[in-house]
């Protein structure tokens, strides 16, 4: 317990990569602000204008430029995502962890009760010589042997109803697979506990891979062992040991879990040793056979894994089963493929990290592999750049839950502390659940994304319009109150409404995002800063337009009113365009009704400053004509064209 607390308290919480990618992203804003803003300030003392109303200019932008919103976004977004993963079965114990999930490259997956159903049920033994199917009239070997083994298990099997019986397992699903067998056999565990009383016991350990238990048998103290064959072999000076070993072979490769059954005659009878030692109790014993039980793999789980496999993800078992079984399940999963590689927990021990660092990604199945050993596995991907998830039960699970940068803990089967190190509690148990939240992650990062690049293109926009102005017509085309309005009307509601945006369908169709990616890779800068520079240039049309024309009101107080306006509803109509990359027409303009609600709130927002006269008076709006209003209109719309046409292009370029 010292060892796994002093694990535990090393392993520090990491910040997630969106939060490194966005605190980065802050420090440049600010910085950009800063100077850009002091640029406009002393082009405009130097041109003589009023240095009180360049002040507020500048302050204005600056504190339009820092999109303030996205703190309360990204929250939003992400609280949004934890609600709808405990409706799917998966509890988030840590808010940042949602968008990390859909980052995942690497699933890291116990077998038992994951990737299986955890309903363990006996069907073969294998004794005198011979393998026999489990039935309700067994040879009088085979039920000693499952009686045996049931005397060395701690699980229950309680039947309960009238003429429907209702079987309830209790404890291990291993164990109440053998106490159950025997049941069926006409054998209740309750009545051999009393029949032969357990005096003495060692319990199970994942480095002996044994349990040992001391009971009293027709006056004599008897020693039962049993677990891992592989293990059990070694410590057996009697009995079948070569035919055991071949059926064992046999067995395992039917994907059947196979148990060892020992004993041994303890002497000096009625006193028990002082004190019990693995090393003498276990060793000297008679094998008397084997105990072979499935777990059928889960029905979804091998639709889950090729979903996996198209992501991008890849998918690697960690199981404490024997090599044969586990890759036979993996194959019929989909996990194994040719030329991937099974490793056992005895052959990683003499690996060195390097070598395991060097052919970590041919290994796809972790088989007799200690707890201890996933941290191990857990380190050396991350080391490969790769983002792991990594699932766990046991109180010796949790360093490795805690180390991976996604530990999702068992909720039917975990232990206390796993469940307290890891980021992700699945309440089934089920492999299906992680590709869900995945899924569910990589929208969440997508819509963060989304908010972020509207709010950028928004404020770039703002900062085009007043920055050109200054540097053209020596004079800003906004007023401050006018951006600081902008920027907390128009700007905050669509992206809220953005984090709303439903998962796209083929969100699972793309390779995983890079460990170090840039919000702006993949040319996500590049359209940010062409839509901000466009918002900009119609802005700047439209108070040209309004300022310099022969128009019937022309001057500078109708060019703001027409920038404001243009400035305005430009950015509303982009907010459609950000909210996918494939065209508006095929997502559908009321699939998110958020954005919907966002929209027709902010235009009334903003036709309340441009119609209703004291607020009005306040922003020193002026009234405009039919002409005006529909040059507003039309350089309003110019975003949602041009974007469109984008996207044409772009799709005819994928089809060609």
């Amino acid at each position: 317990m010292g060892k796994i607390a002093t694990l535990l308290e090393g392993e520090g919480t990491m910040l997630t990569p969106l939060q490194r990618k966005l605190g980065q992203m802050g420090k440049y804003l600010g910085g950009a602000a800063l100077l850009i803003c002091a640029v406009i300030f002393a082009i405009g003392i130097f041109e003589k204008l009023p240095w009180m109303d360049m002040f507020m200019t500048a302050i204005s932008l600056a504190v339009a430029a820092k999109p303030e919103g996205r703190p309360a976004i990204v929250a939003l977004v992400r609280a949004n995502g934890v609600r709808q993963r405990v409706v799917q079965n998966a509890i988030i114990r840590r808010l940042p962890a949602v968008e990390t999930l859909g980052s995942t490259s690497v699933i890291c997956s116990d077998k038992t009760g994951t990737l299986t159903q955890n309903r363990m049920t006996l069907v073969k033994g294998y004794v005198a010589g011979r393998v026999e199917a489990i039935g309700d009239t067994p040879s009088s070997e085979l039920k000693e042997l499952v009686e045996r083994g049931t005397l060395c298990s701690d699980g229950s099997v309680e039947i309960s109803g009238g003429e429907e019986k209702v079987e309830k397992q209790i404890g291990d699903p291993t164990e109440t697979a053998i106490v159950a067998a025997a049941l069926r056999m006409g054998t209740a565990k309750g009545e051999l506990d009393k029949r032969f009383p357990r005096v003495g016991e060692l319990p199970f350990d994942s480095d002996r891979k044994l349990m040992t238990t001391i009971n009293e048998v027709d006056g004599r103290y008897w020693v039962t062992v049993k677990g891992a064959p592989d293990v059990l072999f070694g410590r057996c000076t009697a009995g079948d040991v070569e035919g055991a070993a071949r059926a064992n072979t046999d067995m395992s490769a039917e994907a059947l879990r196979v148990l060892a059954v020992a004993r041994k005659e303890l002497e000096n009878f009625p006193e028990l040793p002082a004190r019990l030692v693995p090393d003498e109790l276990e060793n000297g014993l008679t094998l008397m056979g084997l105990l072979g039980m499935i777990d059928p793999p889960r029905i979804e789980v091998a639709d889950s894994i090729r979903e996996c496999d198209g992501a991008g993800i890849r998918t690697v078992m960690i199981t404490g089963d024997h090599v044969v079984t586990a890759s036979a399940i993996a194959k019929e999963l989909g996990i194994l493929h040719e030329g991937d590689r099974a490793v056992t927990g005895a052959q990683l021990a003499a690996m060195s990290d390097d070598e395991l660092l060097r052919d970590i990604e041919s290994y796809r199945v972790y088989a007799r592999v200690s707890p201890a050993d996933k941290i191990r596995i857990v380190k050396a991907w991350q080391k490969k750049g790769q983002i792991v998830a990594m699932t766990g039960d046991g109180v010796n699970d949790a360093p490795a839950l805690k180390a991976a940068d996604i530990g999702c803990a068992m909720g039917i089967t975990g232990t206390d502390v796993a469940k307290g190190a890891a980021d992700m509690v699945l309440t089934d148990d089920n492999f299906a659940t992680i590709v869900a939240a995945v899924k569910e992650g990589r929208g969440i990062y997508d819509n963060i994304q989304k908010a972020v690049r509207f709010l950028l293109s928004c404020n770039l926009g703002e900062f085009v319009t007043v920055f050109a102005a200054m540097l053209l017509w020596k004079e800003s085309p906004l007023l401050p109150v006018q951006i600081l309005w902008i920027n907390l009307v128009t700007d905050s509601f669509p992206a809220l409404a953005l984090g709303m945006e439903p998962t796209e369908g083929d969100v699972m169709k793309r390779c995983p995002r890079g460990k170090n990616e840039s919000l702006f890779a993949q040319g996500v800068g590049v359209a940010t800063v062409f839509q901000g520079a466009m918002i900009g240039v119609l802005t700047l049309i439209a108070y040209y337009v309004g300022s310099r024309t022969g128009m019937e009101n022309a001057g500078i107080p109708l060019g703001e009113t027409m920038a404001f306006s243009v400035l305005a509803l430009s950015q509303l109509v982009h907010a459609f365009n950000v909210r996918s990359s494939h065209s508006l027409f095929t997502v559908g303009f009321f699939s998110n009704r958020y954005m919907v609600g966002a929209f027709c709130l902010s235009v009334l927002l903003t036709f309340g400053v441009l119609f209703v006269p004291f607020l009005r008076e306040v922003f020193r709006m002026m009234p405009m004509n039919v002409l005006e209003w529909g040059v507003v209109i039309g350089l309003s719309l110019v975003p949602l064209v041009l974007c469109e046409a984008g996207k044409m292009l772009r799709k005819g370029r994928r089809h060609e």
